[in-house]
């Protein structure tokens, strides 16, 4: 009896001591499956690709993995200046920006602060047609659309848009992209005049901007004179029968605003110097240059007055 009773015992510390075995093997083997998935997770890199100007977006109607950003050229505003670390000044025509393998598009409703219109397909297809008159960018949907800058203004088929679109509206939107590193990104395309060799974009942080900067700055204008002439500028580009006010301008904007009036959107107060702006002066301010980092502090501060400060319209093509 005490030989079978020591046997069983015997027994049961061998499977006591495989079964511990087994487990300790098995929380080995989670734990660099969990140290892996951190490490992966850790290694992604989210890339924010920020429009600010007088952008509009739309759905590719040739490619449904495709999304399209418009604007006009015109006087009232610099060359589109594409920046990372490095930069590019780009001429009106037709670009696409290259992404390496990213996170799958949303399917998400668009956030409600972006301006929304609809545009027929002639429409759309004349402003893609538009040479030497307007920008086209091809991007891969993006996983979101993120408001990176938003304004109090009011938008409407109307003159002046009533108090019911009143509303803190996106007038800079980043699209945003998960990728396994920051590079792998580069900018290729058509300028209408000219030619473009392919251009490598080094992003030492995960932001790239495309920026459409007014040509000059005026702190004395209190009426968004070029933020109105530049949404003037879009919709008409667009074949588009919109307008914007901004509430909290001071009185009498309305009898001199560039969407119902002669008045040009480039057109100045006098008695006051413009100030030029530009992406170029801005992603080159340094502690050693005092005048170059006093003209981007005027810059930001008077960003309020004359500066692109328009919606960013959201299209639907029908």
């Amino acid at each position: 009896m005490k030989e079978r009773r020591h046997f069983v015992t015997h027994i049961a510390a061998v499977l006591l001591a495989t079964l511990l075995v087994s487990c300790s093997h098995s929380n080995q083997e989670s734990i660099p499956a969990a140290r892996a998935a951190t490490l992966s997770t850790a290694a992604s890199e989210k890339v924010f690709v920020t429009f600010e100007g007088p952008w509009a977006f739309v759905a590719d109607p040739k490619d449904p993995n495709v999304v399209l950003a418009l604007a006009p050229k015109t006087k009232a505003h610099l060359d589109l200046n594409v920046s990372a670390s490095n930069d590019v000044t780009l001429a009106a025509g037709v670009y696409e920006l290259t992404v390496p393998p990213h996170g799958a598009p949303t399917t998400a409703a668009l956030d409600p602060t972006f301006a929304q219109a609809k545009i027929d397909a002639k429409s759309l297809q004349h402003a893609l047609d538009d040479k030497s008159g307007r920008y086209v960018i091809r991007l891969p949907k993006p996983e979101a659309y993120g408001t990176a800058g938003r304004r109090l203004a009011r938008v409407g088929s109307t003159y002046p848009p009533g108090p019911p679109s009143e509303q803190k509206y996106a007038n800079q939107v980043s699209l945003r992209y998960t990728v396994a590193a920051l590079s792998g990104f580069s900018l290729g395309g058509t300028p209408d005049t000219g030619a473009l060799k392919p251009f490598t974009l080094e992003l030492d942080t995960p932001a790239i901007r495309f920026v459409i900067a007014p040509v000059a700055d005026d702190p004395a204008d209190l009426c968004s004179t070029h933020s109105r002439g530049a949404f003037r500028d879009l919709t008409k580009f667009l074949s588009l029968k919109l307008y914007v006010d901004f509430p909290d301008d001071a009185g009498g904007c309305h009898g001199k605003d560039p969407q119902t009036t002669s008045v040009k959107s480039h057109e100045r107060t006098p008695g006051f110097a413009p100030l030029p702006v530009s992406a170029m002066v801005l992603a080159q301010v340094d502690l050693g240059n005092i005048e170059r980092n006093l003209l981007a502090a005027l810059y930001f501060l008077h960003g309020g007055t004359s500066a692109c400060r328009e919606p960013i319209l959201f299209l639907t093509a029908s």
